[in-house]
């Protein structure tokens, strides 16, 4: 398969399935959220990556546009005690957050690589290099 080839939604969704953005089968992570220097199938550098604190302020926003409405929606339908609601929605709140977390990394991780920020551009462009088709240049012997 062309490495060219691979779109920004195909990194994307093998980052978020912690696989190599290149390959899709090698590990992206060597622990839990540490990526791992370079791919075990394919070779391909990824200690380039720059995700910082960016995936975790997504799982912040999409956990709180989901838990904050659900609590809201049984406050007012139920009324249930505090005590209740803490011990309902603090570990949905943990869970879901720790769900997210990896797998938001793996894709901001291959969104990096699919378009070349940081370090990965050297990368990008020899998967484009490698994608295009030698182009044939004639010379006319006559100007030179």
């Amino acid at each position: 398969m062309a490495t060219g080839s691979i779109s920004l939604a195909k990194a994307m969704w093998r980052g978020f399935r912690g696989r190599c953005p290149n390959c899709g089968e090698g590990h992206l992570f060597g622990r839990f959220l540490k990526v791992a220097d370079a791919c075990d199938h394919c070779g391909e550098e990824l200690f380039h990556q720059r995700a910082d604190d960016f995936p975790a302020y997504l799982v912040i926003v999409v956990v709180g546009h989901l838990v904050v409405p659900a609590i809201l929606a049984v406050e007012t339908a139920y009324a249930p005690p505090e005590w209740l609601q803490l011990a309902v929605w603090l570990p949905v709140t943990l869970f879901a957050s720790l769900a997210l977390l990896q797998p938001t990394k793996g894709a901001i991780v291959g969104l990096q690589w699919q378009v070349g920020m940081h370090g990965f551009e050297a990368g990008k462009l020899r998967r484009e290099a490698a994608g295009l088709a030698p182009v044939l240049v004639k010379v006319d012997s006559r100007a030179a």
